[in-house]
């Protein structure tokens, strides 16, 4: 498996991986990353700003398996936000969620962030597991409104 920086190419590997993995745990709703206006462009987003980066996963055919990134939350107190940590069915089980994190967490400490925030669904059992595990802490709710903080119900934060 290879992990690199996300390129045009990949926008819309990600976005159906995405989609299916919310769609197959119902949600696809409004107020989830199903509807995230960014995802026919992730890489432009994620490139705009030197604070930010998504990185994709690529199996030993070249093929695009999954990807995580991050982007500034709450830039007055140096959090940023673990976002969009999805991998295709045929990429779970191999311990690419806790390598992708651990890029993630060393790109936001290089990018002078202080902490790591995440939203996510009591429904995705074995994101939550990875994350308890890779070191993040419950929160009771959100630590700000987002995008997203209507529809998720599980809040979590790691300092780098």
């Amino acid at each position: 498996m290879n992990i690199r920086p996300i390129k045009p190419k990949d926008n819309q590997v990600i976005k159906h991986i995405l989609q299916t993995d919310l769609k197959h745990f119902g949600l696809d709703i409004p107020g989830t990353a199903y509807f995230d206006s960014n995802l026919d462009k992730l890489n432009e987003f994620y490139d705009a700003q030197d604070n930010r980066a998504y990185f994709v996963v690529e199996n030993d055919q070249g093929k695009v398996v999954g990807g995580a990134g991050c982007a500034e939350f709450d830039l007055d107190n140096g959090i940023a936000e673990l976002q969009k940590i999805y991998l295709d069915s045929s990429a779970q089980g191999f311990g690419l969620s806790y390598r992708l994190i651990a890029l993630v967490e060393d790109f936001a400490k290089k990018a002078g962030y202080k902490q790591l925030y995440l939203e996510t669904h009591h429904n995705l059992k074995a994101a939550i597991h990875v994350y308890i595990k890779s070191g993040y802490q419950k929160l009771a709710g959100p630590i700000k409104n987002s995008d997203h903080s209507g529809a998720m119900d599980g809040f979590f934060i790691k300092t780098l």
